[in-house]
């Protein structure tokens, strides 16, 4: 445990250190290790009047005989909670100078605490070795130090001599909820705050005894953040309704502007008013679309934000269709999900129209604009009134707003598979709650900022981070229709003081030439994410930009979307309360309750998280599977773990670095891309589908603009310019058409008469 650095002068470090210290924390743990059954009972009723602790797997604690526990350091309670709970005495591992304070060091003694420091820490290690030889409990914190932002920070390698000396196992235990605690250095400081919930939700959670022989410091690490994803599932929100969560949010932020749509002019629009138009078209969809999916096709904007909660609030389930896809793959996404009904507004698809004709639009449609303005003002007058006058449970009740929700399905998304058909990743309640958590903790989106929002709802970065966060949370955000748009983005940025921009790098770039600096002075983060951040792009930004951070971020749609994101560096004149939080060519480090494991892709075996291989992901934010589709579900789900088919690695201070991509797919402009399904529009177009050898394969280079471009490798000759005209005409979205044709002798293959798909590679990126 640390010194408590946040006292500032003697009276403070008497009154404040004194009574919290002693009183709070280790009067209480000091009458535990003495054992007194009456002191117990005493401490666990305390204890419980503050803090609501579930704890599981204390069975794996042995009934006798040492055990050694390592646990993640959070906060200056870990040691009293984690005592409360368990079956037997511990003595706890803390740093000596706390033993020469006065009074404070008379308590710590009697308590039993083992003093360690630098320069004893020989001593320590056989006194509390020898605890353990005699049949105690010892708990120590390998981290060495509380955690500055919630996460778990490298474990030293100290207890290993410990646990191999003292001939006991060691048990794995990681405390989740106590992060936002007072006792956190969560908002920044320690104590100086006002408790979120009381009593506050704690879990506990213990992992099976490991013989101390073979358990290393980077194994206890991993082990207590694979326990921290059992120790996530437990918070109580993840069983509730997305719905549910939504009018919380709404009803805490009713008299704030939290949608301004900079589509044409400006309209702003307060949390109450949101809420109160997405009853009024909930109420609409329940009479008229007894269905449970509605589709959405929507810009960005307030059609889209309130489109989407009217269709959850109605308790159905959103399908936003990605309509830049082509004619025949949005057909299959609406057979697939049964859709009967779109709901769109007249702009938008009048251009859809326009640029793809026969677009497969439903018989029902409901225009959003349109059913947003005949709402009579007496209705939405009253919705308004009772979201301010009723309670959030009585409000629910009586607009019929399902509150349990869990692992129900409450989102689809649809994205392409490696056989050219889309896939439906289908999102959980549970999937949204807990991303939206997630990133309302992470500094890379401080929710007392406006985020400017101009990507696509049918793309899950769009859909979770600018719909549900800003609704959950109350995040301002203002709403420009399309991201290809920089000029009217840049006049929002600076008209309306935006802090936050969301984008890839190819959305950015035009940024970087064509927009002026002062545009974008209010801004002080950009976050990327959805294709890789290329080589210089982060310094350029900066250097344009000086006040406005750079961050890259990670996910998949199948994590809903959001793995991890590097955030801002924590600065301060105390290098204890200092964080490192970028580096540059990762994309920042895990979100809590998530669990990262590396498998080798060669042998399939797990191996070293810093060595390079498939990464896999596990944590509630993890998708329910594809749309039936259980044999694709099982081929990436295995007990709760997702293959990606991305590779990577992770350094020993948690940082993931992703090196590439296994699967056929090609990134482009933040688009997926499958090769497989251009090979097969292009064969049936080249009338070379039924070939008994491959004519044609797909590949891809790296393209400075876009990220990738696709490369048509072909062993005839092709007209490349019928062959475009033939595919549009086909329905391949024009993103897919490929723009560089290669003649080659034959197609690679392998043996086994698959494609050569590195030698693929090769010829796509070989100069000519």
């Amino acid at each position: 445990m640390e010194s408590l650095s946040w006292i500032n002068s003697p009276v403070e470090g008497l009154l404040v250190g004194t009574l919290v210290v002693f009183v709070i924390v280790w009067l209480p743990l000091m009458a535990y290790a003495w054992g007194g059954n009456v002191l117990r009972l005493g401490l666990l009723w305390s204890i419980r009047r503050v803090y609501r602790v579930r704890a599981r797997g204390l069975e794996n604690l042995p009934v006798e005989g040492g055990a050694l526990l390592v646990c993640n350091h959070v906060s200056y309670v870990d040691a009293l909670v984690l005592a409360a709970v368990s079956p037997r005495p511990i003595r706890f591992l803390s740093a000596d100078y706390l033993q020469r304070k006065p009074l404070l060091g008379a308590f710590l003694r009697w308590a039993k605490v083992i003093p360690v420091s630098p320069e004893r820490s020989k001593e320590a290690i056989r006194t509390a070795s020898e605890c353990l030889r005699r049949g105690e409990v010892v708990g120590i914190f390998p981290e060495g130090r509380l955690s500055r932002d919630g996460r778990v920070n490298a474990f030293k390698s100290g207890f290993e001599l410990i646990a191999r000396r003292g001939g006991a196992p060691v048990v794995p235990v990681n405390l989740g909820g106590l992060w936002g605690s007072i006792f956190s250095f969560a908002g920044g400081r320690f104590f100086w705050k006002l408790p979120r919930k009381i009593p506050y939700p704690v879990h506990i959670t213990m992992g099976l005894p490991t013989d101390p022989r073979t358990m290393t410091a980077d194994q206890a690490r991993q082990t207590v953040l694979d326990l921290g994803v059992d120790a996530y599932e437990q918070k109580p929100e993840l069983q509730e309704h997305l719905a549910w969560r939504s009018l919380l949010g709404l009803k805490a932020n009713l008299d704030k502007e939290l949608i301004v749509d900079r589509a044409q002019g400006r309209r702003g629009f307060k949390g109450g008013v949101v809420l109160a138009l997405a009853l009024g078209l909930a109420k609409r969809l329940r009479r008229e679309c007894h269905e449970e999916r509605i589709g959405l096709v929507l810009p960005p904007g307030a059609a889209g934000v309130v489109g989407n909660l009217a269709v959850v609030l109605a308790g159905k389930t959103p399908v936003n269709l990605n309509f830049t896809l082509g004619r025949e793959a949005v057909t299959a996404c609406i057979e697939r999900a049964g859709i009967k009904t779109i709901m769109t507004v007249g702009p938008i698809k009048e251009k859809i129209d326009e640029k793809c004709p026969g677009f497969p639009w439903t018989e029902k449609q409901i225009d959003v604009k349109d059913a947003l303005q005949g709402m009579s003002k007496l209705g939405i007058a009253l919705r308004l009134a009772a979201a301010k006058l009723l309670p959030a449970g009585l409000l629910a009740t009586l607009f019929g707003v399902p509150r349990k929700g869990g692992r129900a399905e409450a989102a689809i998304l649809f994205t392409s598979g490696s056989d050219g058909a889309p896939k439906g990743v289908v999102l959980s309640h549970r999937n949204l709650i807990a991303n939206c958590v997630q990133i309302s903790l992470c500094r890379a989106l401080p929710i007392n900022e406006t985020m400017l929002a101009n990507l696509p709802i049918f793309h899950s970065f769009g859909f979770t981070v600018t719909v549900w966060v800003p609704l959950l949370y109350g995040l301002r955000t203002v709403y420009t229709p399309t991201p290809l748009d920089f000029k009217l983005a840049a006049r929002a940025i600076r008209e309306e003081k935006c802090g936050i921009l969301l984008g890839t790098p190819t959305f950015f770039r035009p940024y970087l030439k064509r927009v002026d600096a002062a545009d974008l002075a209010s801004l002080k983060l950009a976050i990327a994410g959805a294709e890789k951040t290329p080589k210089g792009f982060h310094q350029a930004w900066e250097e344009r930009f000086p006040k406005c951070f750079y961050l890259e971020g990670y996910g998949l749609t199948e994590t809903t979307p959001v793995v991890g994101v590097n955030e801002p560096d924590i600065l301060s004149d105390n290098p204890d309360d200092c964080v490192i939080g970028t580096r540059s060519g990762s994309i920042g480090r895990l979100f809590p309750g998530m669990a990262v494991r590396i498998r080798s892709l060669e042998t399939d075996e797990l191996q070293p998280l810093n060595q390079t291989g498939i990464v896999e992901f596990k944590g509630p934010n993890v998708f329910e599977g594809y749309l039936d589709e259980p044999e694709k579900t099982a081929s990436v789900l295995r007990e709760g773990w997702l293959t990606t088919g991305d590779l990577g690695r992770v350094d020993q201070d948690g940082f993931l670095y992703i090196e590439g991509r296994i699967s056929r797919f090609s990134k482009i402009g933040g688009e997926m891309v499958p090769h497989g399904t251009v090979e097969t529009a292009v064969a049936r177009a080249l009338g070379v589908d039924d070939s008994e050898i491959p004519l044609i394969a797909v590949s891809a280079r790296q393209d400075p603009a876009k990220g990738e471009a696709l490369v048509l490798l072909a062993a005839i000759d092709i007209d490349r310019e019928a062959l475009a005209r033939s595919l549009a005409e086909a329905g391949l979205a024009n993103l897919w058409i490929p723009r560089e044709v290669r003649r080659v002798e034959e197609i690679p293959t392998l043996g086994s008469g698959k494609l050569d798909i590195k030698a693929l590679k090769d010829l796509a990126n070989t100069k000519v």
